[in-house]
């Protein structure tokens, strides 16, 4: 599995020669062009792309990349039907339920948040992601606040090798709660999102380590633009 970094919530994970996309968020991200080089959207790559809810800050680019790639969605009912009335095509699931996709398995597990999509339709109860297949198992937690629910995950799915879990507060659970999230998931190894992007979401980057560091964890805080092997 490779992992690349787009800013806020979105990342690219290549296995068994498929590219999914997680919640595109790019082009309105103001990271962007200030200390970061601005990313070329029509070059990003997609055969799925995974939409954890209906907040803007999430599918603010699924139009433009499923217009240059032909991408199929995986989100959740409501939000699978709002796609499908603009002419796209995707797979609904919804809190609980898996499916047995070509790159592997995906389960929708509960995210505690709120979702709206753009227009003002309603989109759904949000959700996280935990794919598996042979190449490893990786859960990206979507919005959420800590929850109990996540001590289901490693009762129900493959032992995870990454967590992705938001950490900038406010709108999601800080990185206390995001350690005691790992806990939770039984991972090890963290990967930070939804943080420093806009002034309520801004972190203390130490002290985010710390809080992981504190309960045995490692926490990565990936840089707009980076791909690395997990």
């Amino acid at each position: 599995m490779k992992l690349t970094y787009y800013g806020h919530s979105c990342f690219l994970l290549e296995t068994k020669g498929y590219k999914l996309l997680f919640d595109p968020f790019i082009s309105g991200n103001p990271l962007l062009g200030d200390t970061v080089p601005k990313i070329d959207i029509a070059s990003i790559p997609a055969d799925y792309i995974l939409l954890s809810h209906g907040h803007g800050d999430h599918l603010l680019d699924v139009e433009e990349i499923v217009k240059n790639t032909g991408a199929s969605f995986i989100s959740n009912y409501e939000i699978i039907t709002w796609l499908e009335g603009k002419g796209h095509q995707g797979h609904p699931m919804n809190h609980g339920g898996h499916w047995q996709f070509p790159f592997g398995t995906v389960k929708y597990v509960t995210a505690i948040h709120s979702s709206m999509l753009p227009d003002g339709s309603y989109g759904g109860n949000p959700g996280g992601f935990v794919l598996w297949n042979e190449e490893g198992c990786i859960y990206f937690a979507g919005d959420t606040a800590l929850t109990l629910d996540m001590q289901l995950i490693p009762m129900t799915c493959p032992a995870l090798d990454y967590a992705i879990l938001p950490i900038g507060d406010n709108f999601t659970m800080n990185a206390s709660d995001a350690a005691i999230a790992a806990e939770f998931v039984r991972c090890e190894k963290t990967i930070g999102c939804h943080y420093d992007t806009f002034g309520y979401i801004k972190i203390d980057k130490a002290a985010a380590s710390k809080a992981f560091t504190d309960k045995g964890k490692q926490l990565k805080l990936p840089t707009i633009g980076e791909t690395w092997d997990l």
